[in-house]
């Protein structure tokens, strides 16, 4: 069986500068506030004493009505000089991505050589943007490291736009374009590269979530992979939020296919939970190769979802929302997975998807919890060399190993 590690992640020189420039950033968004609220600032210091509000006077946010004081702070700790040209720092090569939300090129850091991705973000007034604030907070060998930001501006029909640009490590594939890759070749994913994927999944969402953070929009298309190492990675950021309890949240989030039921019953005081179900359906659909739930409309998923998981009990609909009384459902009993999935798919397989695709949202699987399950013997304990396993696959972090159970560390191997 291969060995778990912990904690050796996010110990580089990278990592150090970034806790830096993030305690730049908590302490500039404190400044702002004792600057709102008329109220002399204290000096903060962290665990060694050193003392971090020692940053750049906090510029005028350009008209960002809604989060205001993180934008001033996100200004003051900018990580690139302001005074220097970021087309002196890094090479632009090549679009990479696009879409609502700007785009992504990839890029070359002129003075290591170190290959990049930056993402491109309009910041628009009308909208308050988390990403940053969140990244600056993650270290996880699971998620896209955020190495560098910066802000351009510039004038489109007499109008000054400011973007947000986002250097994070350069990924060369994704979870969507290798399994579209099988689906060309009229091959089924691997199963233990299916394995593979998902333990690392599992790993990524479990820290996320012990941060307090939501993703909001998993799918195949997020998921980062080094197609050498089979190393995977969690990215974009921009639907996350940090979920408080009784908080309002929009409910029209996170893509249909992988839309968890609550949402599309309007519920909008909901919990990271919603992430667990997407987890499910993205395992699902790459064992199944096409989306496991593919409805035209909301309306038509929720009628998808009941059509495999038959209708949800009074008990079931109102832990999903406690008001939603508008539709009763027709009685629709469950369907038989065996004939939803592929006839070769071991019932282990079938059985681990369900469990992150429960109705009521307290009764899906915890992510760290799903990691001990049978369905992942393989690749802990089958050293076959035909399907890489990536180094880290165990190394895990003092964080993930005190929100581990004690079973699912027995189950691990991993020695207390």
């Amino acid at each position: 069986m291969r060995q778990p590690a912990a904690g050796r992640y996010g110990e580089s020189e990278d990592a150090d500068a970034r806790a830096v420039l993030y305690r730049q950033h908590q302490n500039a968004m404190y400044q702002q506030r004792c600057v709102s609220y008329n109220r002399p600032a204290q000096q903060l210091k962290d665990e060694t004493g050193q003392n971090w509000n020692q940053v750049p006077e906090v510029e005028r946010a350009h008209g960002i009505p809604d989060g205001r004081e993180m934008a001033q702070g996100v200004q003051a700790a900018r990580a690139t000089d302001p005074q220097v040209n970021p087309e002196d720092k890094y090479q632009v090569e090549r679009m990479i991505g696009n879409g609502s939300f700007g785009v992504v090129h990839e890029a070359v850091q002129k003075e290591t050589g170190k290959r990049v991705a930056i993402k491109k973000v309009l910041q628009d007034p009308r909208y308050k943007n988390r990403e940053l604030g969140i990244m600056l907070e993650l270290s996880h060998p699971n998620i896209v490291f955020l190495f560098d930001y910066f802000y351009t501006e510039s004038v489109r029909e007499q109008e000054r736009q400011r973007y947000l640009n986002l250097v994070m490590e350069f990924v060369p594939g994704t979870v969507h374009r290798v399994m579209r890759s099988y689906f060309k070749k009229y091959s089924q994913m691997p199963l233990k590269l299916i394995k593979i994927y998902a333990f690392q999944l599992c790993r990524a969402l479990g820290y996320l979530h012990s941060m307090g953070v939501c993703h909001r929009d998993l799918k195949p298309h997020n998921l980062l992979v080094d197609l050498q190492t089979n190393v995977l990675k969690l990215c974009d950021f921009g639907s996350a939020k940090k979920l408080m309890p009784g908080e309002w949240s929009v409910a029209y989030i996170c893509s249909r296919f992988y839309r968890a039921p609550e949402l599309m019953l309007g519920a909008n005081e909901y919990t990271t939970a919603i992430d667990i179900w997407s987890i499910g359906c993205v395992i699902g659909e790459l064992l199944m190769g096409k989306p496991m739930f593919a409805g035209d409309t909301s309306v038509d998923q929720l009628v998808k979802i009941i059509q495999v998981l038959g209708t949800p009990t009074i008990e079931q609909m109102h832990a999903m929302n406690p008001n939603y009384t508008n539709v009763t459902f027709p009685n629709i009993r469950a369907a038989d997975l065996s004939r939803v999935f592929p006839r070769n798919t071991p019932a282990v397989a079938i059985e681990f998807v369900t469990l992150f695709l429960r109705y009521d949202p307290k009764e899906r699987i915890q992510p760290l919890e799903a990691l001990g399950h049978k369905f992942f013997d393989e690749i802990l304990y089958d050293p076959s060399p035909e399907i890489h396993v990536p180094e880290n696959l165990l190394d895990f972090t003092k964080q993930e190993l005190e929100l581990m159970s004690d079973s699912c560390k027995q189950k691990l191997g991993i020695v207390q």
